[in-house]
């Protein structure tokens, strides 16, 4: 019987499936075409932070960007301080504030170069901090909120710190002498009376005129006096008009401060009330008339809702009202608050 043939079909034949292609990189080892869609989507990415990072510098520049820096890196003499001092109550107060709700409004600071700030304004808040940190050892109370200010001139510096404090809490009229002479003696100025004008600008001409008065007691008695920012307005007045009078009132007042060393605000005042009883022309100032009391209210006061205020400093709430009304209350709002925001005012154009 024959043998039947066996039929063999080739490898690359029509019906049999070729062996698979050897995959071979295209670009090299590690490197695959880019789709367009990632390459755009990288440039905008790319385009949306450097827009980012141009606006973070810009509004730091600007100084629409607060900070927080480390309170060691703040120079508070860079500047000479409008302040003499705090009162205890007053800056306990303040870092009680502090220690409950944070630091609600930033200090103005200017770039010294080497990671150093000089302060502007915010003294009050930086000491207050610094006694927090020391006192409790907290991270929270070891730095401050800051906004960057660029001035371009000395002056500038020294007038955004007045106007500060002149709106936030006010300065007896001796500092607001004292910083208008230091500015002159700084070189900031060339004459004092620039220095007051330009210093006090929101202030009215009454005000510049009486604040300039006190340079002269400045000048004359800045060194003896114990407590000159509790020299009240009308006998700093008296002081002045006496010191010009009569050129041997400085002397004399001097060697009695030394001699006696008053201990209390109201012993200073009372012995300059008394020089200046004797010097030619003088009078006795008469304490000025306490104010009758209110009559009672027969209806209690209703509980203002603490949602349709806002506290913008440590006893001082903000409320809107009506269309074109704004209440402020609270108990720092005295006769003192009420006389400095109706001269604040009245120098705004």
């Amino acid at each position: 019987m024959a043998k039947r043939k066996r039929l063999t079909v080739p490898a690359f034949g029509g019906f049999a499936a070729p062996p698979p292609p050897e995959a071979k990189p295209a670009l090299g080892p590690g490197l695959a075409p880019a789709p367009i869609s990632r390459v755009t989507g990288e440039a905008a990415a790319t385009a949306a932070l450097r827009e980012v990072a141009e606006e973070l510098t810009s509004a730091r520049t600007e100084g629409r960007l607060v900070l927080r820096i480390d309170l060691d890196r703040i120079e508070e003499g860079w500047l000479v301080r409008d302040r003499l001092g705090i009162d205890a109550e007053e800056l306990d107060s303040l870092m009680t504030s502090l220690a409950a709700h944070g630091q609600r409004s930033p200090i103005e600071v200017a770039e010294m170069g080497e990671g150093r700030f000089g302060l502007i304004s915010g003294w009050r808040r930086v000491t207050a901090l610094r006694r927090l940190r020391d006192r409790t050892g907290e991270d929270r109370f070891a730095s401050v909120l800051a906004i960057l200010r660029r001035p371009d001139t000395a002056a500038e510096a020294y007038v955004a710190m007045v106007e500060e404090n002149e709106i936030r809490l006010g300065l007896s009229y001796f500092e607001r002498a004292r910083i208008a002479a230091k500015a002159v003696e700084a070189g900031v100025f060339p004459t004092e009376k620039l220095a007051l004008q330009k210093l006090y600008a929101a202030a009215s001409r009454a005000k510049r005129s009486k604040i300039g008065s006190f340079l002269g007691i400045f000048h004359a008695l800045g060194g003896a006096l114990a407590f000159p920012s509790a020299l009240p307005e009308r006998l700093g007045l008296m002081l002045a008009r006496a010191l010009e009078d009569d050129p041997d009132l400085a002397g004399r007042l001097r060697a009695e401060l030394a001699a006696v060393a008053p201990a209390t605000a109201e012993a200073e005042q009372a012995l300059i009330a008394a020089a200046v009883t004797e010097a030619p022309g003088g009078e006795v100032p008469e304490p000025p008339a306490e104010p009758p009391a209110p009559p009672a209210d027969p209806k209690p006061a209703k509980p203002r809702p603490p949602s349709d205020a806002a506290e913008i400093r440590p006893g001082l709430f903000l409320k809107g009202a009506k269309p074109g009304e704004v209440v402020l209350y609270g108990p720092a709002v005295d006769a003192g608050f009420r006389d400095r925001l109706r001269d604040w005012l009245a120098g705004q154009v």
